[in-house]
């Protein structure tokens, strides 16, 4: 069995994605910062029937990261899936005139290093088992730079741009990457922001390698 790894699990798109990629057979790594809502999120995934366990990490601390992973692989099987989508801190999302150099700093590590890290850490293995995808959740100034937003919009771009550039040197090694582009709050019920939706979006770019971007909404 392989394993799927979501940094930045939490009760919406990282719950709804452990989900549907379980369903298709792959055990679950929840990564986040809370070991309590890592144990109450993995339960409830076991009781559905699904293979699951909670890694604590911060994204922004790249030993812990790295750790949470290499346990996850240990444990659960092999990384085949990594979706990176932890939800941005308030305070990278100041108005560009209040935004300080020191305000991008925390942006940068949690958008572009934290990523950056994640998915060098599982590309040897995927390598190894000649298949994988590495699977980014950014919201709309990932591609349109919001100025009201101006520490993601920053940060996000780097990480598209990132992202951009392995899918287009992995393509032909079995390894896809991907972006999924979410403007606006991912809300449970919507007709395009459903959770459930979403991860079903994911699965598409997992198992559609020519892709590298789609969106919650045309």
């Amino acid at each position: 069995m392989t394993t799927i790894a979501v940094v930045g699990a939490g009760p919406g798109l990282g719950a709804a994605a452990a989900r549907r990629f379980g369903a298709e057979g792959h055990s679950v790594a929840l990564i986040s910062r809370s070991r309590e809502r890592l144990a109450i999120l993995a339960t409830g995934l076991r009781a559905e029937g699904l293979t699951a366990d909670g890694y604590a990490a911060d994204v922004r601390d790249r030993e812990a990261l790295t750790g949470a992973l290499d346990q996850a692989a240990q444990e659960l099987g092999p990384i085949e899936v990594l979706v990176y989508s932890p939800l941005p801190h308030k305070e990278f999302l100041r108005p560009v005139l209040e935004t300080t150099v020191d305000d991008l700093v925390g942006a940068v590590e949690f958008s572009i290093y934290g990523p950056v890290t994640a998915a060098r850490h599982v590309l040897k293995g995927m390598r190894s088992l000649g298949r994988g995808s590495i699977l980014f959740v950014n919201g709309g100034s990932g591609v349109r730079p919001n100025p009201k937003v101006a520490g993601t919009s920053i940060a996000f771009a780097g990480e598209s741009a990132y992202a951009q550039m392995l899918h287009d040197t992995l393509t032909g090694e079995g390894i896809q990457v991907g972006q999924l582009i979410v403007p606006g709050a991912i809300q449970p019920g919507h007709p395009t922001h459903d959770p459930a939706i979403l991860a079903d979006k994911l699965w598409h770019l997992h198992t559609h390698p020519e892709k590298f971007r789609i969106f919650a909404e045309e």
